[in-house]
């Protein structure tokens, strides 16, 4: 569990954390360098989920042998309704939501704390309005929950 008092904003008690995967942890389907031993440290504090609608097909092979809990969007699902109701089913007070896309929107507005990354290929203007967070990188959110003082002072009232 993560636990965090932000002054004038809110007690932060979180237990998972969701990342979109293409254009988020991934570019063209491949994991950013470096962030796959992040991803299964981080799962050691923070239930690690991917939500995603694997458009090139190999989230499954980048986190094979890890812990990683994968969810793969049913094609015939909307992605933005599925990725919302998979977030309300974990407890929506204890997720942070991390995404780039239009199909992350509503994600990050339900999650306790949304954080829009906007990286290499953008980020639709739907996540970045919906984001109680927006990064430049997806390294910067390791590096915030890594230093919890770093979080408070961009959410501190």
């Amino acid at each position: 569990m993560y636990e965090l008092d932000v002054p004038g904003y809110k007690t932060l008690r979180l237990k998972h954390i969701v990342f979109d995967f293409n254009g988020t942890l991934a570019e063209g389907g491949q994991l950013i360098n470096g962030l796959k031993n992040r991803l299964c440290s981080l799962n050691n504090d923070l239930k690690v989920h991917i939500v995603t609608a694997d458009t090139f097909n190999t989230v499954r092979q980048e986190f094979s042998n890890t812990e990683i809990n994968i969810e793969i969007i049913d094609k015939k699902s909307q992605g933005i309704d599925y990725k919302k109701n998979f977030i309300k089913e974990l407890g929506k007070n204890s997720v942070i939501a991390v995404g780039n896309g239009n199909n992350d929107a509503k994600m990050l507005n339900t999650a306790e704390l949304g954080v829009a990354v906007i990286g290499k290929e953008g980020a639709a203007v739907s996540s970045i309005l919906n984001g109680d967070i927006i990064v430049n990188d997806i390294k910067d959110v390791f590096n915030i929950i890594d230093n919890p003082q770093k979080l408070i002072a961009t959410l501190r009232r």
